[in-house]
């Protein structure tokens, strides 16, 4: 089945939408396919702002409504002890709320930008949607993450290269309890090595301080500024590592 095949007998639906290369190339299609389509934003102290920002500026220009939705996710128990079945909690809880907003305006079918590459398997994440019936018409057309950029830079949407950017939840160790500090600290720091001219890297946060994943392609460029980091990320973090491993590009 095809994008086109799918949205002829779905003309009409909701579509949870992060900002994110994947669903930002779903509305498209959508869009592009004839599918009154209405996307859904959830903010939450997970999201960093820039996210909201891209959503907003991606939904111009496609001239697809958005409503963007807020959510305490922190209010929810599972979520904020941060245990290993910690997405599902979260997906769960963002999606139930999405569902409301969406039942709300009469829509009875809801999408996400979950694509063939994404490794279904027992996620948490991927329970959930299943769970509450949402569907991913990337993934159910075998359209991988490699051709969503292609189609995305065809179709002229500025999101085509846009790293993968996990949750600011991620940030914060397995066990830890998440606090709105914690993922203020990380969001600031992230914020910080952005303006410095990286990109599709991490700031881990740790007991004692942060540890940083660059690309190994900008490992030069962290050297490079080393001292600059340093000062910059000292008043935040008593101790600031630097991964030396490399982290893998994301796709």
């Amino acid at each position: 089945m095809t994008l086109e095949e799918f949205f002829k007998t779905a003309p009409r639906a909701a579509a949870a939408f992060s900002g994110g290369a994947d669903s930002a190339f779903l509305l498209w299609a959508a869009a592009r396919y004839g599918c009154d389509v209405h996307a859904y934003y959830i903010k939450t102290a997970f999201q960093p702002e820039f996210e909201l920002e891209d959503a907003r500026r991606l939904a111009r220009q496609l001239h697809v409504p958005l409503t963007v939705i807020e959510k305490d996710i922190l209010s929810v128990p599972e979520a904020a002890a941060n245990g290993p079945d910690r997405c599902y909690h979260c997906k769960r809880a963002l999606f139930t709320c999405l569902w409301e907003a969406a039942r709300s305006d009469g829509h009875t079918l809801l999408l996400d930008g979950t694509n063939a590459s994404d490794d279904a398997g027992d996620r948490p994440g991927m329970r959930a949607l299943r769970e509450l019936e949402v569907r991913s018409p990337l993934r159910e057309c075998g359209v991988t993450k490699a051709e969503v950029r292609r189609m995305s830079e065809e179709a002229g949407l500025f999101t085509w290269n846009k790293p993968a950017y996990a949750c600011l939840a991620t940030r914060v160790p397995t066990g830890t309890l998440i606090t709105r500090e914690r993922l203020q600290r990380a969001e600031k720091a992230e914020n910080t090595l952005m303006q410095m001219g990286f990109r599709d890297f991490r700031v881990r946060l740790l007991d004692d301080g942060a540890r940083i994943q660059v690309t190994e392609d900008q490992m030069p460029l962290a050297f490079q500024k080393r001292e600059e980091i340093t000062a910059a990320l000292r008043p935040v973090f008593p101790m600031i590592l630097l991964d030396l491993e490399g982290r893998k590009a994301s796709e």
